[in-house]
């Protein structure tokens, strides 16, 4: 059986306060996303630079290393996205059918 961490909440509970929670979650998860990128990027970056730039064999096994990290730390924040996106929705999707029923929205 799956658990979410919103099952916690009773219906009645769930109120403007939540909805406006529910928003700065998704926009964090966005900041996040984007923080993973540029960081996979840059190490793609700094690898390859390193390789370019070095003459030495173990500046080179540096720069070999950082391209797939910088790879892998992408593909991380991309999943982690996803993941978090849909526990979001989740939670997006119920809250209309507790609007309908006359709780949230502050009343």
């Amino acid at each position: 059986m799956a658990t979410s961490p919103y099952q916690k909440f009773e219906s009645s509970e769930l109120i403007l306060r939540d909805e406006l929670a529910i928003d700065r979650t998704i926009l964090a998860n966005e900041r996040t996303l984007l923080a993973y990128l540029r960081s996979g990027v840059s190490l793609v970056i700094a690898g390859v630079s390193i390789m370019h730039f070095s003459q030495e064999s173990w500046f080179w096994a540096v720069g070999v290393i950082c391209i797939p990290v910088g790879i892998i730390t992408g593909i991380f924040g991309v999943v982690r996205f996803r993941t978090i996106s849909k526990s979001i929705t989740t939670v997006r999707r119920e809250l209309p059918k507790l609007a309908d029923a006359g709780f949230g929205r502050g009343e």
